[in-house]
């Protein structure tokens, strides 16, 4: 029982904590903990550290450069080796078929697309750092590199005249010189993207891609889905249309596919409706019994053999008109530079392929790595991919990055280490050396359906958006208007366009933050804004205002805004009101009709205090006639005053601004905080500043923040703290005697003194010149 009830004690004083301590403010605190200075480097010594060397560092350099050495000596061969292969079979079959159906995107010969499915796999192996992705094409980075071939090689650059043996002229499309220049287009494109990705990594810029945030990359893959969709619409239906880009070209592309839907091909419109429904099913199958079934099912390899095997059958070319591959090279092609000339054009497009292929690679990665507990090396992977493009870039392939699903079955099917990789290359070049001349026959709408089904995962990414409205609404607004914009403005546009509004919003939610006033948890040192919650109370005669952001030159106006709302009353007004109920009060004191001493302001009989009736009445130079001496007198500025000047009343005698939220602030806050303190306190309310970190003390000491009157005694580390002393202060002060203010009478002069209502620090001072208090 003893022991039972002792435990029950220990545990009833681990549920609640007394803290007994000095209240602290800035200086004291100091005084009491000596912070630790860091070490303070020269920019030389710092170069030298930085290109110094010695073994250790030249291996980790190495290995850093070529993550392989890291990862290939600790290969468990027993282990991995069968998972590898297996999953490098599989995923090799299924990049050979997307690497042919992606080719349509970029409007190139499909074979090419089998180059662009090897060539980059091989120094991704070496220069890589994820273990899991497949690298090889990706449907949008393929559109987006599309979109450049076209709007630099359309079909009207290539239009022939040919005479036929009737001796008619037909203009036809020189589709030999067309697909030869296309080819150049997207090697220059895959070479620049690489060049680009390449300095970025050396330049260390991976954290560029944290701009592109999960809502607007949803938004854009899903619209840049809608996109790869009609364009391969018109390649199932076999429907020939302009090739349109630019602003609303997706919508121009669909009204020409309708318009020409009469002219639909019927065999090429059932094999590719086949396909879509047959691929979209085993892939359903495929995911809901994927525990069940040891290696997904590769329905696109199977549905293009049969359906290649089918053509060949029964002709369709011929007796349908089908439209097929035709011809696949086989073996590779010599190494071609790139068109240099060409880089002027492709500049912005080829930047913004460079980071949203980039962006795929890299979020698909940290996925994998994050579940099989490895580290992605940002800039790392931006040097692999730039390598990789520039290398395949230069063997006619056009920009690699990561595709979901190959992926999907490369993880799924037990692949390791990027092993699988190397042998789905395997796979990839077996195509290309002796399997092209067996898909001749396959139909591109097939093709073009396999490109669909595959489509699924990124148009099912429109559910997120009800979830991410719940959520938050601005993520919701970023999902929504960058789909919107990439559908029609185009896809390189339209992610410039959603990225800007993104960063609008972050500009707004910290240019327009919220803020409250706190008040205290009676019995604790906690504080919660007075109005979400029912118990906490505001300490009399005290306001604390929380402002929930950095502060900076494009927020000035919102803390000062919440400041006023928060305390009730404008400080520039009330000085002003103040400042003119005092020369009133000399006017009166000249002419005899009120007396001041010592011990107040003495009215003759008979005078009615109009002190809060409208004050309409112009200011008058010549009240401004005092004799030059000064007259000590007593002001309750919260009492009726003998005159007719309206002055606000202040229930206040101190504020506090809680900076806990207030992660930094610039020259232009610093400067405006400054105001704002003596605003205050030169109506006699106090201000202190709780819970600031350490850098922010720093800045207001590098900005020249404190002078005479703003000291560092007005930082506490805590706003219970700065709560605690404001108390003890109330408790010593002598609550009976009123304010005392001491009044400059003011020497004659016909010149009335300007009233301007300013913000500026250094008109403060003048003004106050004019009233200086005795005490406070």
């Amino acid at each position: 029982m003893a022991a039972g009830g002792g435990a029950d004690g220990l545990l009833s004083d681990l549920r609640h904590y007394v803290v007994t301590r000095p209240i602290y403010n800035e200086p004291n605190f100091q005084e009491d903990n000596e912070s630790i200075l860091g070490p303070s480097r020269t920019l030389r010594e710092r170069a030298q550290e930085a290109c110094s060397c010695s073994k250790k560092r030249a291996l980790q350099i190495t290995k850093t450069f070529f993550p392989i050495l890291e990862w290939l000596p600790k290969y468990r061969v027993k282990e991995w080796l069968l998972s590898d292969v297996i999953s490098g079979v599989s995923t090799g079959l299924v990049a050979t078929l997307q690497g042919l159906a992606y080719a349509l995107l970029v409007a190139v010969p499909v074979g090419y697309g089998l180059y662009s499915a090897f060539f980059p796999i091989l120094t991704y192996f070496f220069l890589g750092t994820s273990r899991h992705i497949s690298v090889g094409p990706f449907p949008v980075v393929s559109l987006m590199v599309g979109s450049v071939v076209l709007s630099m090689a359309p079909d009207e650059n290539f239009l022939m005249v040919d005479s036929n043996t009737t001796g008619l002229n037909k203009t036809i499309i020189d589709t030999g010189a067309r697909d030869a220049e296309r080819v150049l287009i997207a090697s220059t494109i895959t070479f620049l993207v690489g060049i680009m990705q390449l300095v970025l990594g050396a330049l260390q810029i991976g954290f560029i891609v944290r701009y592109l945030a999960d809502p607007l990359v949803g938004g854009f893959t899903t619209a840049a889905a809608f996109q790869v969709f009609v364009s391969q619409l018109k390649i199932v239906l076999n429907v020939s249309t302009k090739n349109y880009n630019g602003v609303l070209s997706i919508i121009y592309t669909l009204i020409e596919i309708f318009q020409n839907i009469g002219t639909t091909n019927i065999a090429d419109f059932i094999a590719g409706l086949l396909t879509i429904v047959i691929c979209m099913v085993v892939k359903e199958i495929n995911d809901r019994f994927r525990h069940k079934i040891p290696v997904p099912i590769p329905i696109e390899v199977i549905v293009t053999i049969v359906a290649a095997g089918i053509s060949y059958g029964v002709d369709l070319e011929k007796k349908y008109n089908a439209g097929i591959v035709k011809s696949i090279p086989s073996g590779f092609l010599p190494p071609e530079p790139p068109a240099v000339s060409m880089f002027g054009d492709m500049m912005a497009s080829a930047f913004s392929i460079a980071i949203v292929a980039y962006a795929i690679a890299v979020s698909v990665g940290k996925v994998y790595a994050t579940k099989y507990d490895y580290a992605i090396d940002g800039n790392q992977e931006f040097i692999a991919f730039g390598i990789s493009n520039i290398f395949s870039g230069a063997f006619s392939c056009f920009v690699a990055t990561t595709a979901l699903s190959r992926t999907a079955v490369q993880e799924s099917t037990g692949g390791k280490t990027q092993v699988a990789g190397i042998i789905s290359a395997g796979i990839v070049l077996i195509a290309i050396v002796a399997l092209g001349k067996l898909l001749e026959p396959l139909q591109k709408s097939v093709l073009a359906a396999v490109v669909i089904a595959n489509l699924k995962g990124m148009f099912m990414q429109v559910l997120d958006v009800p979830r991410l409205w719940r959520e938050s609404k601005a993520d919701a607004m970023i999902w929504v208007f960058t789909c919107i914009a990439s559908i029609i403005l185009g896809l390189d546009l339209g992610l410039l366009a959603g990225l800007v509004f993104a960063l609008l919003t972050v500009v707004l939610r910290v240019q327009f933050p919220s803020w409250g006033s706190l008040g205290n948890v009676p019995g604790t040192d906690i504080y919660k804004k007075v109005t979400r919650y029912k118990n906490v109370i505001e300490p009399e005669g005290v306001k604390i205002v929380r402002f929930s952001s950095p502060i900076f030159y494009a927020n000035i106006d919102g803390l000062r805004s919440s400041v006023r709302s928060s305390v009730g009353f404008d400080a520039v007004r009330v000085y002003n009101k103040r400042l003119k109920a005092l020369r009133k009060i000399q006017k009166l004191i000249k002419k005899g009709k009120l007396k001041a001493t010592k011990n107040g302001i003495i009215s003759d009989s008979g005078t009615t205090n109009e002190a809060f009736e409208p004050d309409e009445d112009p200011e008058d130079p010549s009240e401004l006639d005092i004799p030059t001496k000064e007259v000590e007198i007593q002001v309750d500025w919260n009492s009726d005053l003998p005159v007719k000047v309206n002055v606000p009343k202040v229930p206040l005698h101190s504020l506090i601004f809680d900076f806990g939220a207030v992660s930094f602030m610039d020259v232009v806050a610093v400067r405006a905080m400054k105001t704002i303190v003596k605003e205050f306190e030169r109506i006699d309310v106090r201000v202190y500043i709780a819970s600031h970190l350490d850098h922010i003390m720093r800045k207001l000491e590098l900005c020249a923040f404190f002078d005479g009157i703003i000291q560092k005694e007005m930082f506490f580390l805590t706003v219970h703290d700065a709560v605690l002393h404001i108390q003890s202060q109330v408790m010593h002060r002598d609550i009976q005697d009123p304010i005392i203010e001491k009044i400059s009478l003011m020497q004659e002069s016909k010149e009335p003194i300007g009233f301007t209502e300013t913000n500026q620090a250094e008109e403060l001072d003048v003004q106050e010149e004019a009233m200086r208090r005795l005490a406070s």
